[in-house]
């Protein structure tokens, strides 16, 4: 008798702690209920998973959620085919932050490059004098920038090429259709007067698909247009017999004067296997971008996560050990800069 009184004494216990902690549960459900209710959410596009758009967008994405309960702004990272593909989503509406190479930035806000108007079928609308017309997303605006991307050029050995006119006549990578180097070498096969028939193979493989074609010689050049140190190149350098081939001094200085957005750039000897040289070259700078229609508060508090945890950002890859936050604000921002970042700017005295 003793023991089941003892019992029931215990399961009163219990039942009056269930029900203090149902209790609690039901008081603060209106109030989760009103915070999921207000909580709003971000897409950063990025690129492919073995570059350093991607890391960088998973990075910012961490440092906007650590402060979830205090902003109310939930992020997500996308993998995307990089730079043209994220403006173009910027300007759908698909995205709401991308990454976007400073060159691209520009040809999108301009409407020049890859973003002339097309009709229905994609072909080029062209005025009555014959140019294309452009199609400007005036709405584009910058966040702010990040690191150099060096145009990087990496070939067999036994391909035989010693410098970048050599590759005319080989099987060529440009990169996939969307992605900033794809573009890129683009422009620099109109500045050279090359076509797809001047090489024996044109191939547009993506970012993360082609070290492996070139180690197993299914390819003689796979260009890159990325921070480094890379991944993708410390992985074909040290996997197979390659090098990094420079961009003649005639070429940079052509690129330099038609397309003022690009600057001289270096990659350090001794940084990748086979490669005891500086090799020169020309680059871009990786950039936040979004849209005039993204919310001034979302963009401001993305840009304080980022700005307001810098010392740790930079520790997350090693392209942004160099960074200093002065520049991210004044180079490389083709686009005017969206309210949200400007206020954030003005405020912390980077920006008057």
């Amino acid at each position: 008798m003793m023991h089941r009184m003892m019992r029931k004494a215990k399961w009163r216990h219990k039942a009056k702690w269930l029900v203090a902690i149902v209790m609690m549960v039901l008081v603060a459900a209106p109030d989760f209920e009103a915070f999921a209710a207000n909580e709003k959410f971000v897409t950063i596009g990025t690129g492919g998973v073995t570059g350093v758009y991607y890391p960088a967008g998973g990075a910012i994405c961490r440092l906007v959620n650590r402060g979830r309960r205090e902003h109310g702004i939930r992020c997500s990272v996308e993998s995307t085919g990089g730079s043209v593909y994220n403006l173009n989503a910027i300007r759908s509406g698909d995205l709401d932050i991308a990454v976007a190479q400073s060159d691209w930035q520009y040809h999108a806000y301009n409407g020049t490059g890859p973003f002339f108007k097309r009709d229905e079928k994609g072909e080029l609308v062209k005025d009555a004098s014959g140019y294309p017309v452009p199609d400007p997303n005036k709405d584009l605006r910058s966040m702010f920038s990040l690191h150099s991307e060096p145009f990087t050029v990496i070939v067999r050995k036994d391909s035989g090429i010693k410098t970048f006119n050599d590759i005319k006549g080989k099987r060529v990578n440009i990169g996939n259709p969307g992605s900033g180097m794809h573009a890129t070498m683009q422009v620099l096969m109109q500045l050279k007067n090359w076509t797809k028939d001047d090489f024996k193979m044109i191939s547009e493989l993506k970012a993360s698909e082609q070290a492996q074609a070139l180690c197993d010689n299914k390819i003689d050049v796979m260009i890159y247009e990325a921070g480094h140190p890379n991944g993708a190149v410390q992985e074909v350098t040290t996997t197979c017999d390659t090098h990094i081939i420079g961009i003649d001094e005639e070429t940079i200085q052509a690129m330099l004067n038609m397309l003022p957005y690009y600057a001289r750039a270096v990659i350090p000897a001794n940084m990748y296997a086979g490669n005891p040289d500086d090799v020169k070259t020309f680059g871009v700078k990786a950039t936040f971008v979004t849209s005039g229609k993204v919310d001034e508060e979302v963009v401001y508090q993305v840009v304080k996560a980022v700005f307001e945890n810098f010392d740790n950002f930079k520790t997350l890859h090693p392209v942004f050990s160099s960074l200093e936050p002065v520049h991210l604000v004044k180079e490389g921002n083709s686009a005017p800069l969206h309210k949200g970042a400007e206020r954030y700017f003005k405020e912390k005295g980077l920006l008057k």
